[in-house]
């Protein structure tokens, strides 16, 4: 079972029922059939359970027992816990130990799967790519990229709408989801024709609660990529300024294994685009949802710094940190969390947690409060928080200046979301654009 998994079988339980007479112990579910509308808005489930106790505990379909915990300043704290262990091959151990047919994704070894030292050993390696200075160097290539972009999808949907003032596109496909990896493609020093190769790799690593053969399979076709790729550079003598000549490099020095780097180059992709491409949609559903909000933003586009951090609060793009387990008995608000026990620490309901947040449930985006949690905390702190930030900014700045105007092209029932509760992200998001 995976973090993906874990967070499903949140969304399949409902765990805002109060004990009676003990409102501030854990509660303990069976997983049942998800609402209809848990995907579209989970905020009210987790509510319920952030108002219930501090800890719920709920099983998973496999049958392994989890403790979620939702309020802001336990997640905060625990997201900074070193007795919450991430290192997955001991968490597999646990889990095997319980259950049987739990698989969490041992095939790939990567920093968020890991603790010191191994963790601090891979960060060191690639933490300087995403320096604020690198980052800020990386702004122009970004900018090309927005507008190449936003350049291709007006003449794609002109050339369907008869030159009419209006277009229609999926903003996912078309513009969300290739911004982001086409800047991790240049990152790595990757092919980008092949980003819809790395986008459905990333899907099945992801999801692989559904189809755990898709995920090793997944696994084995990156891995012989990212080596090939590596090794016909070496034949050729071919090391351009990238991060895979990076890792090549480390490799090299014994700093890095084989498996680690295809770990690195995994997390790079799917943690480079996935959370960019799920912030840019809820960002974009959040204004069309807000027209008030939209109208201030637009008055003044340099204010978008400060919406993207009412953004990420407000629709977090991982709903669900990675599992962590405890290493010793932990006291969570009073509950104590025993020894080898799985916890989800949830990012999305912290954010809404009205003990932090005043009216948390609304989007305000000049709350000034950048206190969310969206990108983690701790030694595992998002390493892209920097990119991420700068990617959306640059991406709605041009977006709504390129187009006065967006409306929602299909009716709001029928938006489709992403079936895990590890991220909040939209499957398409299909717009017309009014210029």
């Amino acid at each position: 079972m995976t973090t993906a998994t874990a967070a499903t079988a949140a969304s399949r339980t409902d765990s805002g029922r109060p004990q009676k007479d003990r409102p501030d112990k854990p509660e303990t579910t069976q997983p049942r059939q998800n609402p209809p509308t848990f995907l579209s808005d989970p905020y009210p489930t987790l509510a319920r359970m952030r108002e219930s106790a501090p800890v719920s505990v709920l099983n998973s379909d496999g049958g392994l027992r989890l403790w979620i915990i939702p309020r802001y300043v336990d997640v905060r704290a625990a997201l900074s816990d070193r007795r919450f262990a991430q290192d997955v091959r001991r968490a597999q151990a646990l889990a095997d130990s319980r259950v049987q047919g739990v698989n969490l994704g041992t095939e790939i070894t990567h920093m968020l799967s890991s603790d010191p030292p191994d963790h601090t050993r891979l960060r060191r390696v690639v933490q300087a790519a995403f320096s604020r200075k690198r980052v800020d160097a990386m702004r122009p290539m970004v900018e090309r990229i927005t507008h190449e972009l936003l350049d291709d999808l007006g003449a794609a949907a002109a050339r369907h709408t008869a030159r009419t003032t209006t277009a229609t596109v999926d903003l996912v496909r078309d513009f969300a989801f290739p911004l982001p990896i086409l800047v991790v493609c240049e990152l790595l020093g990757f092919p980008p024709e092949d980003r819809d190769l790395y986008r459905k790799w990333s899907t099945a690593i992801v999801t692989q609660a559904g189809d755990h053969a898709a995920f090793l399979r997944a696994v084995q076709e990156m891995g012989a990529y990212v080596l090939a790729l590596a090794d016909r550079r070496i034949r050729r003598n071919d090391r351009p300024a990238d991060l895979l000549t990076e890792l090549m490099a480390a490799r090299e020095r014994g700093e890095l294994t084989d498996d680690e780097i295809v770990g690195m180059v995994a997390l790079l992709l799917i943690g480079g685009h996935e959370t960019t491409v799920n912030l840019l949609s809820t960002s974009c559903l959040a204004l069309l949802r807000n027209p008030g909000q939209t109208a201030w933003l637009r008055a003044d586009l340099t204010r978008m710094p400060r919406a993207v951090e009412e953004f990420l609060r407000y629709d977090s793009p991982i709903c669900m940190a990675t599992t962590r387990f405890t290493t010793e008995p932990v006291d969570v608000g009073g509950v104590e969390i025993p020894q080898d026990e799985f916890v989800l620490l949830s990012l999305g309901a912290a954010n809404r947690d009205p003990a932090r947040f005043q009216d948390p449930d609304r989007l305000v985006l000049d709350r000034g409060d950048a206190g969310h949690l969206a990108f983690g905390g701790g030694i595992h702190r998002c390493l892209g928080a920097l990119l991420g930030k700068l990617e959306t900014e640059i991406a709605l700045t041009a977006l709504l200046a390129r187009y006065p105007a967006m409306t929602l092209a299909c009716p709001e029932r029928d938006l489709r979301w992403r079936n895990t509760m590890m991220l909040r992200g939209l499957e398409a998001l299909p717009l017309t654009l009014h210029r």
